[in-house]
């Protein structure tokens, strides 16, 4: 017999083929899998694009079981080399997800391409995001592709006054907000990703973290809204205060309180009645994480993971060719380099196809380096990313010396960048339109 919230959800799903075999492997969304299905999540996603006032992120801390917190950041080569092993070790593993430690659309070239990776690898697998919304938009095109069938978008107001108390600062391209402009921006972006998803067909989750004084005594309002927009399951969470946050001193919401909020939701959707606050680097059964496991994620943290060495080459976007400093749309040449026993060898500089035929010079671009087995580049928009991504050319978002790109590459070294403003910089080229960045 099934679940009373899984019938729930499923009844309110207009589920897609396959979709529902998804949601019956999904720990978060089907409360029977709890305890047969596994889940990893990968923590590729360093950065954020917020700052939330609950919130800090926390890097080699294994004493603390929240969201934004992981022992280990991995690559996406070594991503898909730790799912591997898991896989091997738990045959239940059946759902594999990104959410941190920051956001996974801080950091799209990173999901993105672990999103690929473990696509082509394990096909069966459920594929699953959680984000705050603020900049899945130009992704999801490519997420429907990749079969991603379960998104959950963290939502903590519908009104902009709620927000301005709950979130420090936004980042959003390129430009920081503050105040109550930095909460209507997250929140346009945020109902525009939901409904998008929706209108695609994702299952989509909202999280809400229920801060008391702040929220509390909205939350029935935001699942109402939630509902119209076709959310197919809401989780509330109760606010866990972190000491060194704006909100360490607010009192975290009783069981029997979230009871109640519980409740309110169910007027409205589906509630999730068994979160665990995973982390970012969670893995094994809800609420039971195996603890071998991240004995494995250290190992495969420290391993060197080599791509695709049957390309000897690697392209760089640069003004002079000294610096990675150059955005791909600006780009009318890149520079060819390899390894050789006496160093690095520029080879020669390669002409880019030109503007104005859409993602069609992209795939052109992709088939020029088709010899380069990584491009660094200073900055690139989410089509040619993509695009170029698919061809299986690992693209470096970087700024620096190129040499220390290079070691990147084929040294397995640690990236190291410079600060944005002191490198890059858009050319006489640059309209300001976007038309030449995809």
């Amino acid at each position: 017999m099934k679940d009373k919230n899984t019938n729930a959800i499923q009844n309110s799903l207009s589920l897609g083929e396959g979709w529902g075999e998804a949601l019956r492997k999904h720990p978060c969304f089907n409360k029977e899998a709890k305890g047969k299905y596994a889940r990893v999540h990968l923590p590729v996603a360093p950065q954020c694009n917020i700052q939330c006032n609950y919130c800090k992120r926390g890097f080699d801390c294994v004493n603390e079981s929240r969201p934004g917190v992981t022992s280990e950041v991995l690559s996406p080569e070594q991503a898909l080399a730790y799912t591997i092993r898991l896989k091997e070790k738990m045959p239940h593993l059946s759902v594999v997800g990104i959410a941190g430690p920051g956001d996974p659309f801080a950091n799209p070239i990173q999901t993105m391409t672990t999103l690929r990776l473990i696509r082509k690898e394990f096909p069966e697998m459920v594929l699953c995001l959680s984000t705050n919304g603020l900049n899945v938009l130009p992704y999801i095109e490519e997420l429907k592709e990749l079969n991603v069938s379960h998104v959950t978008v963290t939502l903590n107001g519908t009104e902009p006054e709620t927000l301005s108390k709950i979130y420090k600062w936004v980042r959003f391209e390129k430009r920081g907000y503050f105040g109550k402009q930095a909460a209507e921006i997250l929140l346009k972006n945020q109902m525009e990703a939901i409904r998008a998803l929706k209108g695609v067909g994702f299952i989509v989750k909202v999280n809400t973290i229920v801060v008391p004084g702040i929220n509390d005594d909205k939350v029935g309002e935001i699942a109402a809204a939630m509902k119209e927009m076709g959310v197919d399951v809401m989780n509330t969470i109760p606010l866990y205060p972190v000491e060194g946050t704006p909100f360490a001193e607010v009192e975290e919401p009783s069981s029997s309180f979230m009871k109640e909020i519980r409740k309110e939701v169910r007027k409205h959707l589906p509630p999730m009645t068994h979160c665990s606050r995973c982390r970012a680097d969670a893995v094994g059964l809800l609420g039971q994480d195996d603890p071998e496991a991240k004995r494995i994620l250290s190992e495969v943290s420290c391993l060197s993971v080599n791509m695709d060495e049957s390309r000897p080459n690697v392209a760089v976007a640069s003004y002079e060719g000294l610096l990675v400093n150059q955005h791909l749309g600006e780009a009318q040449q890149l520079f060819i380099f390899r390894e050789t026993p006496n160093g690095y060898k520029m080879l020669e500089q390669r002409p880019t196809p030109k503007p104005g035929a859409g993602n069609s010079r992209w795939k052109e671009l992709g088939e020029v380096i088709s010899d380069c087995r990584a491009l660094l580049v200073g900055g690139i928009g989410p089509s040619p990313s993509s695009i170029l991504g698919r061809s299986g050319i690992k693209i470096m978002e970087m700024t620096g010396l190129i040499d220390d790109g290079l070691d990147a590459v084929y040294k397995g070294k640690e990236l190291k960048t410079l600060k944005k403003k002191d490198v890059f910089k858009c050319g006489a080229e640059c309209s300001g339109k976007g038309t030449g960045c995809g």
